[in-house]
């Protein structure tokens, strides 16, 4: 008359598929315009690195014997956010070792989709960006090379604020335009498939360290160009809230955002790079089972226990 089954008992009709197609949505106005913007070599940039990624899983499980899982679209999703970290005129074999570094040694290698330690698609960035410096770090506008606005900003210059909000500058394809990622991020907390905790955590601490540390007393212009500058919109919305490599306790997820706002500020004012995002959220994963371990409610009851054992042995 009853079934009985393990615990979990609560059902949803959340799956890996629906909330890697949310995700992919909620991408897709920053890649429409990155590759408006830059033409059809950012679209080249962008196939060939989803496109790899998704050969990378299929071939390396096909090979090892395991289920197929490129249907869930994690690997899509990978390739997309590698494609997005990338400059648009980068030779295309970049994005595609990106792309196999990706899901072969960081995700497949640790076990598949859940294991992974850190995010991926910004560990493939880091390493292209330290085995490639050259061309990873080579931004084009209109087919005339340019520095980005924090790179012009860090030497003393000045840019126009509109421009960066709407996309109109440099940088790599999925990080230019604030007004596109923000459209998307909005998506994703109407779908209620990321909390707010994480991004507003991530930003507002960063701006607070730089307002402390950057030595720019009130320059509002300077604040606002720093947040709409480079990856922080792109890696505290999609990136930082990864499922896998965040916290999963409320208090964890906004010590991980002041985490990460504190290592991006250090790393923008006192590192050689303008930019810093990447680094910041892949040292923050290392990180987060310690968050986790410290933040982690107590069941009810087991304080209760420890008081009362204390009390006796102290009696």
């Amino acid at each position: 008359m009853f079934r009985i089954s393990s615990s979990p008992h609560v059902r949803s009709s959340q799956t890996v598929r629906g909330t890697m197609l949310d995700v992919i949505i909620a991408l897709l106005p920053a890649t429409v315009w990155g590759i408006y913007k830059f033409g059809p070599d950012a679209f080249l940039v962008v196939l060939a690195s989803v496109t790899s990624a998704l050969l990378a899983e299929y071939m390396y499980e096909k090979f090892m014997k395991k289920p197929l899982t490129v249907g869930d679209l994690s690997a899509v999703l990978t390739g997309l956010l590698i494609g997005l970290n990338m400059p648009p005129g980068v030779p295309l074999f970049i994005p595609v070792l990106g792309s196999f570094f990706a899901i072969i040694v960081v995700k497949q290698l640790f076990g598949g989709l859940g294991q992974n330690f850190m995010n991926p698609a910004l560990a493939a960035r880091c390493f292209l960006v330290i085995s490639f410096a050259r061309p990873m770090t080579r931004f084009t506008v209109d087919g005339v090379s340019s520095a980005t606005p924090l790179a012009v900003i860090k030497n003393g210059g000045t840019c126009d604020l509109l421009d960066m909000f709407l996309g109109n500058c440099g940088g790599t394809i999925g990080e230019v335009s604030t007004a596109a990622l923000l459209l998307g991020a909005g998506y994703l907390v109407g779908r209620k498939v990321i909390s707010l905790r994480i991004p507003l955590a991530y930003i507002l601490t960063f701006v607070v360290f730089e307002m402390i540390f950057s030595g720019r007393g009130l320059d509002a212009n300077y604040y606002l160009a720093q947040v709409c500058g480079g990856g922080l919109m792109l890696g505290a919305w999609f990136m930082a809230t990864d499922y896998v490599t965040s916290p999963i306790t409320k208090k964890g997820q906004i010590v991980y955002g002041f985490i990460l706002g504190i290592l991006t500020g250090i790393l923008r004012i006192y590192g050689s790079s303008a930019e810093g995002v990447s680094y910041s959220i892949i040292l923050g994963n290392l990180l987060v089972p310690f968050i986790e371990k410290f933040t982690m409610p107590t069941p009810f009851g087991i304080g209760r226990r420890k008081y009362v054992k204390k009390t006796q042995e102290g009696a």
